[in-house]
């Protein structure tokens, strides 16, 4: 008897945990979902402040001058203000060699004469897990004076994209302020992990993945305050179906919002491509329903915000759907 006793506790202890591993998703799942509803105001739309992540094929000698000519045509009629070119990236002791772009001076060239109006920046990173060490002070001087020589070549700014930063990081927040006096008068930004959208969702995630995927809110507004513009990741949600990603994005937005300071712009990345590497999320994650997300988060917010926009990842991989879902949602909704 006293070992049937000692079963049916047990079962019961599983069937309990069971039951909270059902219902947690679950009422993720419905508050993502209640986040989705509601109708955005006319007004929330672009305001000229997007931006666009290019591939390290401009910037290394396959494309040309007739590829920039043809990008230019395309970016003129939409509000994409900046773009960050993979112009590394950095090796794992910090340096960046010029043979990582020798095709950037020519880039800069054609994209000034036939865009002028939109910065470039160079996008600069490195896995920092098993890679790049940002706590390493002798590393970090070797990205710094990476950025200088970037910055000689006759780039806007630098846009740093580091995976995965840990929420925290004290070695990242020293390079961003290191990295300000090396730009001049030119733009400083970073892409971001998704901020913690709900209680304990960071350590669950932490616990599963071993690394962070979200990061707690001070940390987020410590980093926007120490740069020009902020970037969060939107996609790679895991989240099933449509309604539930466009409530992920109101959710980070609206969390965006409330954190970057005034003066700062916030982006909201942009899936504009389809190889998630889990069936579901190219179904699910799309630009249009980023940017109805967007919408959704800046309708609802207490003001009006001018510099927030969409970020669309990436040129390479967006086809003429992606581009007609940005102009037919965020563009002119």
């Amino acid at each position: 008897m006293t070992k049937w006793i000692t079963v049916r506790r047990v079962l019961r202890v599983l069937a309990a945990v069971a039951a909270v591993l059902v219902a947690l998703p679950a009422m993720v799942a419905a508050f993502f979902w209640l986040e989705s509803t509601g109708t955005p105001e006319p007004w929330a739309r672009s305001t000229g402040h997007d931006a666009l992540w290019l591939g390290h094929a401009w910037v290394d000698g396959r494309r040309t001058e007739a590829d920039v000519k043809a990008m230019a045509v395309r970016l003129r009629e939409t509000g994409i203000k900046d773009v960050y070119v993979h112009a590394g990236p950095f090796d794992f002791d910090g340096s960046l060699p010029p043979s990582k772009h020798p095709g950037a001076g020519d880039f800069l060239k054609w994209w000034k004469a036939e865009l002028p109006g939109v910065r470039v920046s160079a996008w600069l990173g490195q896995k920092v897990d098993y890679g790049l060490d940002l706590g390493d002070p002798a590393t970090r001087q070797r990205v710094l004076d990476g950025v200088r020589g970037i910055m000689a070549l006759g780039f806007d700014g630098v846009h740093y994209n580091f995976e995965p930063i840990t929420s925290g990081d004290e070695g990242f927040l020293d390079l961003l302020t290191r990295t300000r006096p090396l730009l001049g008068g030119g733009a400083l930004s970073t892409s971001t992990p998704q901020i913690e959208p709900l209680p304990f969702m960071r350590p669950f995630a932490h616990a599963v993945i071993s690394h962070d995927k979200y990061w707690l809110r001070d940390y987020f507004r410590e980093v926007a305050t120490l740069v020009d513009q902020v970037a969060i990741m939107t996609y790679d949600s895991f989240l099933p179906l449509g309604s539930l990603y466009r409530g992920h994005v109101t959710r980070q937005a609206a969390l965006g919002l409330d954190l970057a300071p005034d003066g700062k712009t916030l982006l909201i990345g942009a899936p504009a491509y389809h190889d998630h590497g889990v069936p579901w999320l190219d179904a699910a994650e799309s630009v249009a329903a980023a940017a109805e997300g967007a919408r959704l988060a800046l309708s609802d917010h207490e003001a009006r915000r001018e510099r927030f926009g969409l970020a669309l990842y990436v040129d390479f991989a967006a086809t003429g759907e992606d581009w007609a879902e940005y102009r037919r949602f965020w563009l002119s909704p």
